[in-house]
């Protein structure tokens, strides 16, 4: 029985843990943009007066920017897209996924920065409901044990977050054959609108559905820690009386993605009842 729970909790530390913290990898080097960088039309010389000489300056400062509003619109719909398809097949190319992922973290907020209460709000809007991991790059140790490489997640693994309550609910689990719920975590959350970040604890394990074990506001942390599958700046977080967060990149009908605490990435699958 204690190799059995043993096993479970190794299994449900990656999706609670592992998962949200994510790894420290950094984003991969390289073009700006999965697709070629697009150039901006330089302004004309002319030898106009200077009032002329102002509105021109003037007029190609405005094009510029609605230039680069545009190409970054463009770089979030093609990133999305092929996000989409991933989560919907998983026959994407893992590093292609991860590109897609960085792409649209930095050309999000490029968007965030023009109205971050109305970004906020709307991935405050669509958050709510059962999310499938479908991807992560995984802790700093997954990722030495893997050498660095990055992959879809191999087990089903349901979040669940409901905002409509008080205090807002988040629940993790992973699941077996016939959807059996190995392990649940469940605990709340808070979010901020503007900084789109997300911080939580969970205080409760559920172990086949039946037995519910009361956690106290560091063990989900530790257990993670001392398995060596979550990461350890939840730990550190959890020793100051601070909780575990996560930075979400964009939420919608679909998909859902985000940055953890500890600097990885993640990609969720909404899964309609």
């Amino acid at each position: 029985m204690a190799r059995f729970f043993l096993c479970c909790m190794v299994l449900m530390s990656r999706a609670a843990l592992g998962v949200i913290a994510f790894s420290t990898r950094n984003p991969p080097t390289g073009p700006s943009s999965m697709r070629p960088n697009r150039m901006v039309p330089s302004s004309c010389t002319t030898h106009a007066s200077s009032s002329s000489a102002l509105l021109l300056s003037s007029s190609t400062t405005t094009s510029s920017s609605t230039t680069t509003a545009s190409s970054s619109d463009e770089e979030i719909r093609y990133a999305k897209e092929l996000l989409r398809r991933a989560a919907e097949t998983k026959l994407e190319n893992p590093d292609i996924v991860l590109d897609a992922l960085s792409s649209l973290e930095r050309n999000c907020k490029l968007k965030f920065k023009e109205d971050p209460e109305t970004f906020g709000k709307d991935i405050m809007d669509n958050i709510s409901g059962n999310w499938r991991l479908i991807f992560t790059t995984g802790t700093k140790e997954r990722q030495r044990r893997s050498g660095g490489r990055v992959n879809y997640f191999p087990l089903k693994a349901i979040q669940k977050f409901d905002a409509s309550t008080s205090p807002m609910i988040i629940e993790n689990g992973i699941y077996g054959p016939w959807d059996i719920p190995l392990l649940r975590f469940t605990g709340d959350f808070d979010y901020d609108v503007r900084r789109r970040k997300l911080e939580f604890d969970f205080d409760v394990i559920e172990i086949l559905g039946l037995l519910k074990i009361k956690l106290g506001r560091k063990d989900a942390a530790k257990i993670g820690g001392n398995l060596g599958l979550g990461s350890t700046n939840n730990e550190k977080l959890a020793d100051v009386g601070r909780r575990a967060f996560f930075d979400w990149i964009s939420a919608d009908d679909e998909i859902a993605t985000a940055r953890g605490g500890g600097g990885g990435l993640a990609l969720w699958k909404r899964v309609v009842d």
